[in-house]
């Protein structure tokens, strides 16, 4: 029997996702881009990439962006992170009927001084939030966001968005009886990553 050897990869195209990812990650950071897709393509315009296959992944890119944040911003992210998850955890409190958990950037680590505190809210009835902020007299914006339930299902969620104390917050709003099955986390494509009130103060107590 023949056996087939497994090719090495090819250390060109490495070479290249890795300067792609450098480049997308960069953009992320310095303009504020927050659209994966809109970073690859932005990347690869910049370096004259035509084909799609040397794109790098998500993952890649957050590795990247990780990277890129520890060189050139070791003091000011991780200031701006703990800025961010004080006021999520002042979000939280201030909707604490919605059942509200921590997700995104803010959480994961990564969030820098363009991310917003993404929240996950759960009620029956989403203009409850709305009504609400309007008895609270903050204003905001409505929008809807498209998400992945598994690799071949999507959903879409309501969406609000408004600022406090130069912090921009988003919340996605989730139908209670979806709290314990949360969306595919774009960069993982695993299940998003949440965390309650207690376990964001816990973070906050590490060194």
């Amino acid at each position: 029997m023949i056996c087939s050897e497994r090719r090495p990869p090819d250390r060109q195209s490495t070479s290249l996702r890795q300067q792609l990812a450098a480049a997308a990650a960069r953009m992320m950071s310095e303009q504020g881009i927050r659209d994966f897709a809109m970073a690859k393509r932005k990347a690869a315009a910049q370096l004259g990439v035509a084909e799609s296959s040397a794109l790098p992944s998500n993952r890649e890119i957050d590795r990247a962006l990780r990277q890129y944040q520890g060189l050139f911003q070791s003091i000011a992210q991780p200031r701006r992170l703990r800025e961010l998850r004080l006021a999520a955890v002042s979000a939280m409190q201030f909707f604490e009927r919605f059942g509200p958990c921590l997700a995104g950037a803010v959480l994961d680590g990564s969030a820098d001084q363009h991310s917003a505190v993404c929240l996950h809210l759960f009620v029956a009835d989403a203009t409850a939030v709305e009504r609400f902020l309007l008895d609270q007299n903050i204003p905001f914006a409505s929008d809807h966001r498209r998400l992945h339930a598994d690799p071949v299902h999507d959903f879409e969620v309501p969406v609000i968005r408004f600022a406090a104390d130069e912090v921009a917050f988003d919340l996605s709003i989730f139908d209670t009886d979806q709290r314990r099955q949360a969306p595919l986390d774009r960069i993982t494509g695993k299940p998003t990553r949440r965390a309650t009130l207690a376990q964001v103060q816990a973070l906050l107590d590490q060194p």
